[in-house]
Formats: C-alpha cells, structure tokens, sequence
C-alpha cells in the first residue's frame, strides 16, 4: 500500500524531464540522504547547522546550479527545472528552515548579478558560490513587508559613501550573514527612490539581534539595526533610485521556488502518513483500510498533482523566456495551501504520534505559516494575479 505513496510516486511524470536531470536529482538525494537527513533533527533543536555545510553543497554543485561559469557556477548547463529539482530534493528532509539558511544566496545574490558592476560580481560571487561567504537579503522592515515601494530605511550620499540609518527585520541568515544586499531609499518617495547597496555585514555601526519563531529553528533569522553605517559608493548596486527592478525581478524565482519547496512537503507528508497508516491498527485493522482514512490521502493527493502541474507549467514557460506573473502568484497560494492541508490531514492520521517533536510532519505542520507568508503573501499574491489579469 505505501508504494502508491511515497515520495517518488507522488509526482506526476513531467515531459520536461531528461536523463540529466534525472542525474542531478541523484546527484542531491545523494547528499541530502547523507550529509542533512541523519542530523536535521539535532539542528533543528540546537537552532543552528555547520557551516560547513554551505562548502559541503557547493562541492557536489548545488549552490552554483544557477550561475554562470566565471563565477564558479555552470548555469550555461541548466534549466529552471534542475533547480526545481532541487528544491524537491531538499524538501525531503523536512525542514524548510534548512533550506533557507543553506540557499539563502539564492535571493541575497541574485540582484547583484542582475543589475551590479563587473568589479562587484567578480569579488563577491566566487565565494559565495563557493560557500564561504554567505549573503543576505534584507527588504522587509518592521513597518511592512511586501510594500517595498514604501521603505524606510535611508541612505544619504556624503562624498565617497552611503550613510546609512534604519531597520530591517526579519532576515534569514541575517546574524551569519558576511554581506548584505539592502534595500535602501535614497530618492523620493515610492519606487523610483529605492536603491540596493552591498553592505558588509560587520560594518560600524549594524547591530544584530536574533529572533525566536514558530517554525525554520535551524535557520537563524534577525532584525538588524542601521545606525549611521558608512558604505562605500562603489557598492551601490547597479544605479541609484533604480534598486526596485532588481528587488522585483527576484521575486518570481523566488516564489516558483518556493512553491516547489511546498509541494514537497506536502508529499512527504503523504508519505510518512501512509507508512504510518499501514502499520498502525485500529479496531481490528489498518488505518488504511478504513475509508475515511483512504479518502484523505485522496484528496491530499488531488491537491498536489494540481499543483504540480500547474508548478511544470509555470517552470516551461518561465523557461521559454516568459514572466507569467499572475500564474506565479497563484501557484504560490495553491503550493501553501496544499502543504497546509496535507501537513493537517497528515497529522491527524498519526495522532498523538505526529504531536511529537522531531517527526517530519511535526517540524513541516510548525512551517506552514512561513511558507504561506513568505516571499509575498497568500493576500497580496491573489491581489497581484487579479490585477493581472484584470
């Protein structure tokens, strides 16, 4: 009974799919069955990984899978869906919090590549591809999140350098962090005032604090303080006033990959719900063998072949060369409500067993909210889509 869903079968075979992406998913369930899935738990308690595990990744490819050549990565040899694929890969071990921290240069590095100098990307990709320097974004502000346009945080040129004074919150990997890519007004109100700067995170003058959450434990997260930092003007990135694009054009490779993250959990949480459902009697016979139960595996597996296809679709278009905005943000929403459905239909299939700290579905049902926040909510998702296709 399991066989019809455990992780494999739970994704719908995809056209898109070839042999070398097949490689690569091998290549990562390699690592992630070695190097993460024996230790998530202890991290996760201790609220922190190794370090080390950023050059551990870096070496079998996995944080230069979207980058160019010169910078240490071979994104020359990819597709959106090898970095899907990785996502799904990761997601196996059932902490989101792991792969925020580990990926965090997949949204703090990206802006600089878009929009910054030669000199700037030669000096900071290479070792943050490599894993030993580790970048953050920090966009959001005790004020408001996915309002960007309407940030706070100011810069003011003073000759050769920035000053810059304001806060930011919420930011993962933001106490580890060695650079910053930071949002910063620098013009007028709105957009076209907005600049991002690469700040050096042990600069005079930034304060870190780390903050306690509900769920991503492994993944430390901080609010960090800007008290009259001098940054240098070569690290504005790209020019000034014209930071929003870069911010903006990060945002949908963010949330396609989040989606996928979302559709993973949820189909390990299907998987260890039909392990545990097999096995576990109750008057008389299997939990599976009652209806009530085989229907909730039904309908969490209805929602996640939606999802997917959906997720395939979105990922060949983005691939042809195409921005489809609205579609991206609805398969945000439709990727977190169904992780939030599954986290909840699988733990009542386990009960007591699944109120357990250290239990994938446990950690996973803790993580919901993040996922469903995070990288644009489900409200100004739905919002966004509509005024799409409006």
């Amino acid at each position: 009974m399991t066989a019809s869903y455990n992780f494999d079968s739970t994704r719908l075979p995809s056209p898109h799919l070839t042999d070398e992406h097949e490689a690569w998913r091998n290549t990562v369930r390699t690592f992630v069955d070695k190097e993460i899935i024996p230790f998530v738990n202890d991290w996760d308690e201790a609220g922190a990984f190794p370090r080390d595990l950023h050059q551990k990744a870096a070496a079998v490819g996995i944080n230069g899978i979207s980058y160019p050549g010169k910078y240490g990565g071979f994104g020359e040899d990819t597709d959106i869906f090898h970095s899907l694929i990785m996502s799904e890969e990761l997601a196996r071990a059932g902490s989101g919090g792991l792969i925020a921290g580990l990926m965090t240069h997949g949204i703090g590095l990206p802006p600089i590549l878009a929009i910054g100098s030669v000199d700037m990307k030669a000096r900071v990709a290479p070792d943050i591809i490599a894993g030993e320097k580790l970048i953050s974004l920090c966009i959001t502000e005790p004020s408001g999140g996915s309002d960007v346009a309407n940030l706070r945080t100011k810069a003011q040129r003073d000759g050769d350098f920035y000053v810059v004074n304001g806060e930011k919150t919420y930011i993962t990997t933001g106490c580890r962090a060695d650079y910053l890519t930071v949002a910063v007004r620098t013009g007028g109100d709105g957009a076209g005032g907005v600049s991002l700067l690469l700040i050096d995170a042990n600069s005079p003058g930034i304060t870190r604090t780390p903050l306690k959450k509900m769920g991503w434990w492994v993944s430390d997260t901080a609010s960090i303080h800007f008290d009259d930092v001098r940054v240098p003007a070569e690290n504005l990135i790209g020019h000034e006033n014209a930071g929003f694009i870069g911010i903006m054009s990060n945002f949908n490779s963010e949330r396609i990959g989040m989606a996928a993250q979302a559709l993973s959990f949820s189909r390990v949480c299907i998987e260890d719900a039909a392990a545990w459902a097999v096995e576990r009697k109750t008057f008389g016979k299997p939990l599976m063998k009652h209806q009530v139960i085989r229907h909730k595996f039904a309908e969490m597996y209805r929602r996640v072949i939606a999802g997917q296809a959906l997720l395939d679709n979105c990922a060949w278009r983005v691939k042809r060369g195409e921005t489809p905005i609205a579609e991206l943000s609805l398969l945000k929403v439709e990727a977190t409500q169904c992780m939030e459905y599954c986290a909840r239909e699988a733990m009542q299939i386990l009960g007591g067993a699944g109120f357990i700290r250290g239990h994938r579905i446990e950690r996973i049902y803790r993580e919901v909210r993040v996922m469903a926040i995070g990288g644009g909510s489900e409200e100004i998702m739905l919002d966004l889509a509509a005024r799409q296709m409006g």
